[in-house]
């Protein structure tokens, strides 16, 4: 017994030194100390394979429009008066920054007070959510002036909404797998989008910090408008140079996909980036990614010919509400507006082994080639995963509930796969949606553009004019902007933590630059400014959990990581995403309340093709 101790002893001392050698050399790589080797274990003689941690796998679970204080507001407390039951740990951290530790539920600055959203008010409307509008809903700090300037106002048909919907939030008994997610891992109070805006900005940001560098394109001819003669398209391009250059804040369609412009039948300017983005990066460095996202697959596939397009809108999904949801929205995948990581016909992999790695696909897969991947141990070292449009989160057009059903079938299939020991989840997301959350963030980058907008006011307010001169000159990327939730979920996460590190959507880019050496991408991207994630993470004391959750949120299992076989997966050439069943553990039962909506709106087919917020004005 004694000898068995002192093998015990010699094993912590062992694990404490390589978690220390991690630990080092990833806050080097992030400019935080001192110089180190990299990580120790990393696998020998594999291009790429060699990280600055003990992360060899990054998912990037990467939702939309949610504010942190729509979701988080009265965290760990919840009403427990309907839905799914939660009680936190007494060991959970009061040091959280909300609506209820700030005192702002009962007094408020704003038109209305907060009132908590219930699990059968899952279906809202969409707020709006523009770059200049939500820049004087927080009136330089004040966050007072949210129901005049991104209020939805009233809502259409089955859709819930009341006065002063803005200001509204939901607990723990209806986010309740974010919540428990935060019990066991790590939760970020401090981070912020990269800039202010909607959703393409946001996940521009994520994979590179730029969103200068935008041109817009005729989307039959696929010629570019920035000529001397011509003028870009205003929606797409803002604050053009001589040569139509600008910078991207609106939600144009990406140029180099068959499926943009509702599948090719729409006029409307796309938006082509120059400049380089994170998968550039990582294909310098032979590391393994891919961008997967639901409905990518198209339900026409492309036929071959020159000029011909394959077409996407035919797959779709029925979120709670009843609404049929065209599973694939174009401007929600970055790295379709860049020639070099695109996939204009949406073509599969040849093969599993293929995801990754170069191929027809480019990177870009269909969220079922995610799943092959990781069934079969393959998964690639980075993985950015796009909910198909119904369970992306997006107000309007999915919900909180539709989203919990996918997050948690997705995290329970990582932390089931043999991948999981070394696997760190990221769970990010675009845009706030103009959502109230009282968090500002002073900018750090700011913006003169006086040019009057659709709210008839200077796009930037004053904040952002009297801010820092904009990094390269670059118009129109104001920001740090609304602040947004951020967990990390991984065997290496600290457990039941809230960070308080100053964070942005680009701070995902730069802990994968550190992780594999990358580098940074240059030309006043915001990666190096970005927080680091460090501060969720504890390299010196695995966790070595795995947490399964059921689909109403509720705690499943909490284990030991158990050793995972690879499984023999194949390419689906179809053209569905997952259903639920393939998903989650069970199928989703509609809240009381939505049951009846989701009949009447069923029965009409009615069918949501995901839009832009903003009507497209076409050019003189």
């Amino acid at each position: 017994m004694a000898g068995t101790g002192r093998t015990s002893r010699r094993n912590r001392r062992v694990g404490a030194l390589a978690g220390a050698v991690a630990l080092t050399a990833f806050t080097a790589v992030a400019g935080l100390g001192t110089a180190a080797p990299s990580w120790a274990a990393a696998p020998v003689g594999q291009a790429g394979s060699t990280t600055a941690t003990p992360i060899k796998h990054v998912v990037v679970l990467f939702d939309e429009n949610i504010s942190f204080d729509h979701y988080f507001a009265t965290y760990p407390k919840a009403a427990n008066t309907d839905g799914t039951t939660f009680h936190p740990s007494g060991h959970t951290p009061r040091g959280i920054d909300n609506l209820r530790t700030a005192g702002l539920l009962k007094k408020n600055p704003n038109q209305y007070l907060p009132k908590r959203l219930t699990p059968q008010q899952a279906m809202t409307c969409d707020q709006t959510h523009d770059y200049g509008p939500e820049q004087y809903a927080y009136d330089g700090g004040k966050a007072d002036k949210f129901v005049e300037n991104t209020d939805s106002g009233k809502c259409s048909g089955s859709l819930f909404g009341e006065p002063g919907l803005v200001m509204d939030y939901y607990d723990g008994n209806t986010v309740t797998a974010l919540w428990n997610y935060a019990q066991h891992y790590a939760l970020n109070d401090r981070s912020f989008g990269t800039t202010y805006g909607p959703s393409t900005p946001g996940a521009i940001n994520l994979v590179s910090g730029q969103t200068h560098g935008v041109i817009s394109t005729d989307p039959a001819s696929g010629t570019e408008h920035p000529r001397q003669t011509d003028k870009p398209d205003p929606y797409t391009v803002v604050s053009p140079d001589a040569k139509g250059v600008g910078t991207l804040v609106n939600d144009p369609d990406p140029a180099y996909d068959d499926c943009s412009g509702h599948d090719r039948t729409s006029k409307d300017a796309l938006g082509a980036l120059q400049g380089r983005n994170i998968g550039d990066l990582l294909n310098s460095r032979h590391v393994s990614w891919g961008w997967f996202q639901g409905g990518f697959r198209p339900s026409t596939p492309w036929d071959g010919q020159q000029g011909h397009y394959a077409k996407c809108g035919g797959t779709t999904h029925t979120n709670i509400g009843g609404a049929q949801v065209a599973d694939y929205s174009p401007h929600h995948s970055p790295f379709q507006y860049y020639k070099s990581t695109s996939n204009p016909h949406h073509l599969a992999p040849k093969s599993v082994q293929e995801i990754g790695h170069a191929g027809p696909a480019n990177h870009n897969y269909d969220l079922t080639d995610f799943d092959a991947s990781l069934k079969a141990g393959m998964l690639p070292a980075v993985s950015f995963v796009k909910a198909p449009a119904y369970q992306d989160g997006h107000a309007g057009y999915s919900d909180p509930t539709d989203e919990q059903h996918f997050l948690v079938g997705q995290i329970n299939k990582i932390q089931r796969s043999p991948q999981w020991k070394d696997t760190a989840i990221v769970v990010a997301y675009d845009d706030s949606d103009g959502w109230y959350d009282h968090a500002y963030a002073k900018p750090l980058n700011g913006s003169k553009d006086s040019t009057v907008g659709s709210n008839h006011k200077p796009t930037d307010g004053p904040a952002c004019q009297a801010g820092p001169a904009p990094a390269g000159g670059y118009a129109d990327r104001c920001g740090p902007g609304s602040r947004q939730p951020m967990l990390v979920i991984s065997p290496y996460s600290k457990v039941n933590a809230v960070d308080h590190t100053p964070t942005e959507q680009t701070s995902v880019l730069k802990f994968i630059e550190d992780n594999w050496h990358t580098g940074r991408l240059g030309d006043a991207s915001f990666d190096q400014r970005a927080g680091s994630l460090a501060g969720m993470f504890d390299f010196r004391h695995p966790n070595g959990k795995q947490v399964l959750l059921n689909q109403d949120g509720s705690v499943k299992s909490v284990g030991k990581i158990r050793p995972v076989a690879p499984m023999a997966a194949s390419i689906d050439r179809g053209a569905a995403a997952p259903n639920l069943s393939e998903t989650a553990d069970s199928v989703p039962t509609l809240p009381i309340g939505i049951a009846a909506g989701a009949l009447a709106v069923g029965a009409t087919g009615t069918l949501l093709a995901v839009r832009r917020r903003r009507t497209r004005h076409t050019t003189a």
